[in-house]
């Protein structure tokens, strides 16, 4: 019995470290540093930049939704990711590349996303979606790697759901 209850402690102990910040192989004394805030869309890397947005289904309207078969709901999310690389004259094109994304909530539950490409016209996004709960803060983690190219991109922000609103 006593055996149980310490385990149990241990993982008390981990869950509440787990939700302080996400230990993804990362430092996790540099990690709030490295996560940016929900009012930040894009992340600048140089010669690409990368855009995201994470925001409830139900925002997307019947016809979005429905062609790109997304479940339109207050309780779910999506993710949206797009890369571009730096033109002359501060101009940007979209381009492809290898895009995979988890989220990480203060519980310590780690979801990871599966992403599709969705291509429009010049448009590249990657979209994935996954469930949300009423208040639910998540640290996205977001690692891009551009075709034709062995950079590496990761990078992390934060998004607070209010599915009762």
């Amino acid at each position: 019995m006593g055996i149980r209850i310490r385990a149990l402690a241990c993982l008390v102990v981990v869950a509440s470290l787990s939700a302080c910040e996400p230990t993804q192989g990362v430092d996790a004394a540099n990690m709030q540093e490295s996560v940016l805030p929900a009012t930040e869309s894009s992340k600048d890397f140089g010669e690409y930049v990368v855009y995201f947005n994470a925001l409830k289904t139900d925002q997307l309207t019947p016809d979005i939704a429905r062609e790109y078969g997304i479940v339109r709901s207050k309780s779910r999310a999506m993710l949206n990711v797009s890369i571009h690389r730096k033109l002359a004259g501060g101009q940007t094109e979209a381009v492809s590349g290898a895009v995979s994304a988890s989220a990480l909530n203060l519980s310590g539950q780690l979801s990871t996303m599966t992403l599709r490409e969705i291509r429009e016209d010049t448009a590249i996004y990657y979209v994935g979606e996954l469930a949300i709960a009423d208040g639910e803060v998540l640290i996205y983690t977001i690692d891009v790697t551009p075709s034709n190219d062995p950079s590496r991109f990761t990078l992390r922000f934060k998004k607070q759901f209010f599915v009762d609103e």
